[in-house]
C-alpha cells in the first residue's frame, strides 16, 4: 500500500479490480479545504486514461512492475512467442497486448512488463522507433523531393507506410512504432 501523495509518473496501482500506470500527476492545494492529489491513469489492458482525485493520506494498493528485455520468435494466429533473454524460457503474449505489433520482426527485442507478484504480462512495448526495409513500393521519380507527397509502401513486417515520394524498394527506413509514422531514411 502506498500514500496517495507518493504517486509519481510511472507509478502502477490497482484501482476498482483494474491496473493503472500514472501518466501525470498534480498536488492541488485549494483555498480552503484539504490538499488533493489530481492524476491522470492510463489504462494497462485497455490502454484508456482517466483522471481521479485523491486524498492526501488515501492509502492505494501500488503494484510491483518488472519490465524485461524478451526477443521475438515466432508468431501462431493472434499469439506471439517470445524469448526471455536472461532465462531463455517461451513467453506467449497475445497480440493485443503489444503495442507496435504491426512492425515487429523476428529476432526484435521488445521490453516485456509484467506484475511481479503474480508473474502475469500486462503488455509489451515495442521500441519507439524501429529501422524496417522497403519490400514493395512504387518506384521514385528523380526530381521528387520538393513535394511533402507520400506514397504507400510495405516493409518487411507487412505493414504498409505512408513515405516521401523519393523513397525506393530496398531502402531501409526509420518507423515510429507508436503512430506508424515515417521518421527518415536510414544511409549505410
Amino acid at each position: 500500500m502506498i500514500n496517495s501523495q507518493d504517486i509519481k509518473k510511472g507509478t502502477c496501482i490497482r484501482l476498482d479490480g483494474k491496473l493503472y500506470f500514472c501518466v501525470d500527476f498534480l498536488h492541488v492545494k485549494p483555498g480552503k479545504g484539504n490538499t488533493i492529489m489530481r492524476t491522470t491513469l492510463k489504462d494497462v489492458v485497455k490502454g484508456g486514461q482517466i483522471e481521479r482525485r485523491f486524498n492526501i493520506g488515501e492509502k492505494l494498493e501500488d503494484v510491483r512492475v518488472e519490465r524485461r528485455p524478451y526477443q521475438y520468435t515466432y508468431r501462431e494466429g493472434d499469439h506471439f512467442h517470445f524469448m526471455n533473454q536472461e532465462t531463455y524460457e517461451d513467453v506467449i503474449i497475445d497480440k493485443e497486448l503489444i503495442n507496435g505489433v504491426d512492425y515487429m520482426i523476428e529476432g526484435q527485442i521488445v521490453e516485456v512488463v509484467s506484475d511481479a507478484s503474480t508473474e502475469t504480462v500486462l503488455f509489451a512495448d515495442m521500441p519507439t522507433k524501429v529501422q524496417l526495409k522497403i519490400t514493395y513500393t512504387e518506384p521514385g521519380v528523380k526530381g521528387d523531393t520538393a513535394t511533402n507527397t507520400l506514397k504507400p509502401a510495405t516493409v518487411e513486417s507487412g505493414a504498409e507506410v505512408r513515405v516521401p515520394l523519393f523513397i525506393n524498394e530496398g531502402e531501409i527506413i526509420e518507423i515510429n512504432t507508436t503512430d506508424g509514422s515515417y521518421v527518415g531514411r536510414i544511409r549505410e
